[in-house]
């Protein structure tokens, strides 16, 4: 092993953390992956045919279906309101069967969680388009978890872009957008630490162990929208936070160019 390596396990050792756990952590984790590695990421254009545009996205056992519809109509708040523009909503479900225990289907008022993800996927996508270049009507993007495996928040922003992006374009080869809304990509990604080492898109094995669980959501050109952060056990400091942060990035990067694939 190396210097710096060598330093690392002394560190660990020294803390009292089990030697043969974190040299696995550090080389592969629970499900092979190496700390710094996306779980394998695919988007499936059109999956479903009714809306003006629909992806699934996978990331490792997560499954979303992100579908974008369009209403040429403005909410009434905003005709009330003499708003000018356009709008854009999301929409967040999971469906019982998506977890091992099956969860309860959502009817009448959805619950706070629910009602949490769905604005954080509505701020990130409206931080990224010209609401003015929508014209008066509204498009709402559905995103539906078919199969959780943590994650689901970060892999419907992503997908969900994908969703827009398709259909914005099909506006514009109708001729019913002049001008491209979208100003540029946005992606999402979980980071945290888990068994003391700073690690990228956790799973839920490692988010329901991780000692720090955090979500990012960041534009194309590296701009944050959103962080959310949360230590479970033991507060982290300033040097984990900056290299959570350095690995959301560079798996945002990636997630760019599959989005872009």
């Amino acid at each position: 092993m190396g210097g710096l390596m060598s330093k690392k396990l002394f560190n660990k050792i020294n803390t009292g953390i089990n030697l043969e756990e974190f040299i696995n952590v550090e080389e592969k984790r629970y499900d092979g992956r190496t700390p710094d590695e996306l779980r394998t990421v695919k988007f499936t254009r059109d999956f479903t045919i009714n809306a003006k545009a629909s992806v699934l996205v996978e990331m490792g056992n997560t499954k979303v279906i992100c579908a974008a519809s369009v209403d040429e109509s403005i909410p009434p708040w905003m005709r009330a309101q003499n708003v000018a523009g356009g709008w854009l909503t999301c929409e967040y479900g999971m469906l019982p069967s998506a977890t091992s225990d099956r969860c309860r289907r959502e009817t009448g008022r959805i619950g706070g969680r629910t009602m949490e993800i769905q604005r954080l996927i509505g701020r990130a996508l409206r931080a990224v388009v010209d609401l003015q270049k929508l014209g008066k009507r509204q498009i709402t993007i559905d995103c539906d978890v078919i199969q959780a495996d943590g994650g689901t928040r970060t892999a419907s922003i992503t997908g969900a872009y994908v969703a827009l992006r398709l259909a914005v374009d099909r506006l514009m080869e109708e001729g019913l957008l002049k001008e491209d809304p979208i100003k540029e990509a946005i992606a999402a990604i979980s980071v945290g630490i888990y068994k003391g080492v700073p690690v990228l898109d956790l799973n839920y094995f490692e988010d329901s162990k991780a000692e720090v669980d955090m979500n990012v959501v960041m534009t194309a050109s590296g701009r944050l929208v959103e962080v959310q952060g949360t230590a479970e056990e033991e507060p982290f400091t300033k040097e984990q936070m900056s290299q959570m942060m350095d690995l959301a990035e560079k798996g945002i990067n990636e997630l760019f160019e599959a989005q872009k694939a």
